[in-house]
């Protein structure tokens, strides 16, 4: 009997193109101990003796232990681990013609195999710049994203084995963004689980190049073209959750919470914290020291970014977040229980979720709930417009929009309410983002009430400004026609039209000045035009007022129409 454990399996090349072995293989059913069955159109043939356990199996190129023909390669990627079986070999993948000491020319051969285990071998690069070879699968657990916080221990060794880097027993954490020692490491590290251990050999173009790198007081240098070989295994790693989206919340999970429930938007939620600038003072406690933990149900009685966070988190959940000042405090000077909070700080919270009760999601609710709660948070939406909190705003404008989404089962009465809260929500969502500057939100919020009333003047009339915003003036001058056309006498809309016109001649002035530059033997025809032009801009300059001014005039007269 030949024993399989940790040896290296050829990569064979299937002899013909259209083969379809590995097919054949995988769809005939499972063997029966005792039965023989050909393998592939090669003429090698297996006799199960004993089933192993699992379904896994070694792939070519994995390593096994043996000192055999490379023929019995195509038997023992059917096997798994502890199987035992009999593989017949036609002369051509035994020894052939030439046979073998004890073996005749152009002999059947028979194996007796039990495949005890093998090292998997994976390409992480796909082209052979980094090999890796699993000594140890480790947990079910990862890998690890690109912002996720890693604790590596590694060696890594030229080929003579001289030690080029080495950490200590405990390893070295950083994050995987960030990069460590040389690229193959963050690389390999993103396709390993917890506790994983590998061994890699690294090709120059992914260690250090044709440049190496200069020894320090502990360790050698690394020649130009070197080739490392590296054993790394990866201890812990820390999940880093993006929470906005735009890195201005992030979450890092510093200890997984209970289940897989989390407190939604709007849960009533009980936390404890810490709150921190970035030098590690401490501007805040709850909960801790025998204070109260805090209780709060939306972000009017917490800052956002803590909010969005805490809204991503399960029960006893205990995790740092980091918030930037646009989720934080903002620009202004805020002073807390313990310590002033000085503008423009990013700050970071140690919070544990102790509890929550989750608010109702709108598919668990009946449609008069739906209802109820839509026009619940587009009241608070509207409290906050008027305190000039429009980010809160637009987010109760959102979530109230969501309670009352499109649904096939509401009655003819509930839709005609639902589809007014809808395009209400969505109006004064679009005002917010006009206060925020977000242009593209309010064209976005806008364009879809359009597509439902296409004729709404106040859609319209916002839209216009946010093209104005973006300096589309041609589709602002197709909004502003078609809103007066709903509503010819409307001041807003003739006052908006006006700013337009001023913003049409300050750019057909910058156009005939760039064109002057670009061809000056012309200047006699592009000085004629900008006369034009500025004979155009004197006869409206008395009746325009500035740009900035009219738009924040008219998107302040909208908040008064947010109801």
């Amino acid at each position: 009997m030949v024993e399989f454990s940790k040896v290296n399996l050829k990569d064979i090349e299937e002899d013909d193109e259209g083969e379809e072995e590995g097919e054949e293989v995988e769809s005939a059913p499972p063997l029966k101990v005792g039965e023989e069955r050909e393998i592939g159109s090669h003429g090698l043939k297996k006799k199960l003796m004993k089933r192993g356990l699992y379904w896994e199996t070694p792939q070519f190129g994995d390593e096994v232990t043996r000192d055999i023909v490379l023929g019995l390669d195509h038997g023992i990627v059917t096997m798994t681990r502890g199987e035992m079986a009999i593989f017949t070999l036609p002369p051509e993948l035994a020894y052939g013609a030439s046979g073998r000491a004890g073996v005749p020319p152009n002999a059947v051969v028979q194996f007796e195999v039990e495949l005890l285990s093998w090292i998997t071998v994976v390409d992480v690069c796909k082209d052979g710049g980094i090999i890796k070879k699993i000594l140890d699968n480790g947990e079910q657990i990862g890998p690890p994203g690109d912002l996720d916080e890693v604790r590596v221990s590694y060696k890594a060794m030229l080929v003579d084995g001289t030690i080029v880097a080495q950490t200590h027993d405990e390893g070295v954490e950083f994050y995987i963004k960030d990069g460590h020692f040389c690229p193959a490491l963050v690389k390999a590290i993103k396709t390993m689980k917890k506790g994983e251990r590998v061994n890699l050999v690294v090709r120059p173009q992914y260690a250090f190049g044709d440049v190496g790198k200069k020894s320090n007081d502990e360790l050698p240098s690394i020649p130009p073209n070197s080739t490392l070989s590296i054993s790394a295994e990866l201890l812990s790693f820390k999940r880093v959750i993006d929470i906005t989206g735009d890195l201005k919340v992030k979450k890092k999970v510093l200890r997984e919470g209970e289940g897989t429930v989390t407190a939604n938007e709007g849960a009533a939620v009980t936390v404890r914290y810490k709150a921190m600038l970035e030098d590690g003072t401490v501007f805040e406690r709850k909960g801790i020291d025998g204070e109260q933990p805090l209780e709060f149900t939306d972000e009017e009685q917490t800052i956002v970014g803590l909010d969005r966070a805490v809204s991503t988190m399960k029960k006893l959940e205990y995790a740092l977040v980091t918030i930037s000042p646009e989720y934080g405090f903002g620009s202004t000077e805020v002073k807390r229980d313990l310590a002033v909070v000085p503008p423009s700080s990013t700050i970071l919270y140690e919070v544990e979720l102790l509890d929550f009760v989750r608010e109702k999601a709108p598919w668990e609710m009946s449609n008069t709930e739906r209802i109820e709660a839509a026009a619940r948070k587009k009241e608070e939406g509207n409290q906050l417009f008027k305190n000039g909190k429009y980010q809160r705003a637009a987010k109760k404008y959102d979530k109230a929009a969501d309670y009352v989404g499109e649904d096939g089962s509401l009655t003819d009465d509930d839709e005609k309410v639902v589809k007014s809260l809808r395009v209400s929500c969505w109006l004064n969502g679009a005002a917010c983002s006009l206060k925020l500057n977000n242009f593209g939100e309010a064209i976005n919020l806008c364009s879809k009430i359009l597509d439902v009333e296409s004729c709404n003047v106040k859609a319209l009339y916002r839209r216009a400004q946010a093209y104005m915003g973006v300096s589309e003036l041609y589709l602002a001058e197709m909004d502003i026609k078609r809103a007066l056309e709903a509503d010819p006498h409307n001041r807003e809309i003739k006052l908006i039209q006006k700013n337009l016109k001023q913003l049409q001649a300050e750019s057909n002035r910058r156009d005939a000045k760039l064109y002057r530059a670009m061809f000056p033997s012309t200047s006699k025809d592009a000085s004629t035009a900008a006369k034009r032009l500025k004979t155009g801009e004197d006869d409206t300059r008395d009746e325009n007022v500035s740009a900035l001014e009219t738009e924040n005039a008219s998107v302040d007269r909208a908040a008064s129409d947010c109801s």
